[in-house]
């Protein structure tokens, strides 16, 4: 284990938005560390709160309704209390991200080229001709073909998977120590998505870049993380290395996202098992376990809030947030060597 400390770490991390309905607490309670070179997923369903997490980092969440707590420190930096002229000069240049969405996240009236190298200028002194002579070298990188042709077209002129190829090619221009692409594949086919997914990772591996990766596909998980962290309600509910996370899940909604996901080694189910219910409203959230209504496994100690620690001799680092003991964990969790889903669809 390393001596140095983690290149990102978040404590106690609570993000609120104000609205007409109530307090939105998005964020509540975060606490993560990631390190240098390392690929950290964040899943999880929608509305759990792994954008705005992500997002918070790097201030692209501040506005007159929202409202922060704890720290986020980055290579010794405070992110959380940082000005604004101080995460202008990380954004893109230590911390760079790739968003979920190309189309809507570059100009469509300026050369795809000229927004690279604007990137470049921005945070390195050179001239226009070498940061033109660095942007053909990073779409040759990221697989873009006639680079030197290409980087004078249009977004339009390019495929989605071009596009998100640009868009790690803009992410890598000033190599950052840290990367967080939110679901950057969502639009793109299972076949793009996989090449797109592998060179981001090796790029990251060569670089020796850090990545928070968000996403929904347990499969990308298990082939490119190094740790998972699982988000609900705005907590997170469990975080292990991918080999722990999935060899002994712990927290009963892990289980039913792992058992959600079709297996192509067992017959086929005549309909795809669900998780029962909805997400929490994070206006007015349960007491206590947040997913407690869903969980079929709840019992009185559930009315309070677990602490998020470790509960299996042995691995100190793999955390979850459930008042269950290991054992009888164990007991509901595994039917015929499978995983018994959670609130499955009857």
């Amino acid at each position: 284990m390393s001596t140095q400390p983690p290149l990102l770490e978040v404590d106690e991390l609570s993000v609120t938005f104000g609205t007409d309905d109530g307090t939105v607490r998005a964020v509540d309670g975060v606490s993560l560390a990631v390190e240098q070179g390392e690929i950290l997923c964040v899943v999880g369903e929608s509305g759990s709160g792994k954008s705005v997490m992500t997002s918070s980092l790097i201030g692209l969440t501040r506005a007159a309704n929202a409202r922060f707590s704890g720290r986020a420190v980055f290579d010794g930096v405070e992110l959380i209390g940082a000005s604004e002229r101080q995460l202008e000069r990380i954004r893109g240049a230590e911390i760079a991200v790739i968003p979920q969405d190309p189309m809507t996240a570059l100009d469509p009236v300026q050369r795809i080229g000229d927004q690279i190298a604007e990137q470049i200028r921005a945070h390195n002194r050179v001239s226009k001709r070498e940061a033109f002579e660095t942007t053909v070298a990073l779409m040759e990188r990221v697989g873009i073909p006639q680079a030197r042709t290409r980087a004078r077209a249009f977004v339009h002129q390019f495929s989605g998977g071009m596009r998100q190829r640009i868009m790690i090619a803009m992410a890598l221009s000033c190599d950052p120590r840290l990367i967080i692409a939110d679901e950057p594949t969502t639009a793109l086919d299972v076949t793009i998505q996989a090449q797109i997914l592998h060179e981001l990772a090796a790029l990251c591996r060569q670089t020796g870049a850090a990545l928070i990766l968000v996403t929904h596909d347990f499969g990308v998980v298990a082939e490119l993380a190094d740790r998972v962290a699982v988000m609900y309600g705005g907590r997170i509910i469990e975080q292990a290395s991918v080999t722990e996370l999935f060899g002994d899940p712990q927290h009963p909604y892990t289980w039913g996202l792992l058992g959600s996901v079709p297996r192509v080694d067992r017959p086929r189910s005549a309909r795809l098992p669900t998780i029962g219910g909805a997400p929490p409203s994070l206006v007015r959230p349960p007491t206590g376990c947040h997913f407690k209504p869903r969980c079929p496994h709840r019992f009185e100690p559930c009315d309070d809030v677990p602490p998020l620690v470790s509960r299996l001799p042995g691995q100190p680092n793999h955390r979850d947030r459930c008042w269950l003991d290991v054992e009888e964990k164990r007991r509901l969790r595994l039917v015929d060597g499978d995983i018994r889903l959670v609130g499955a669809a009857t």
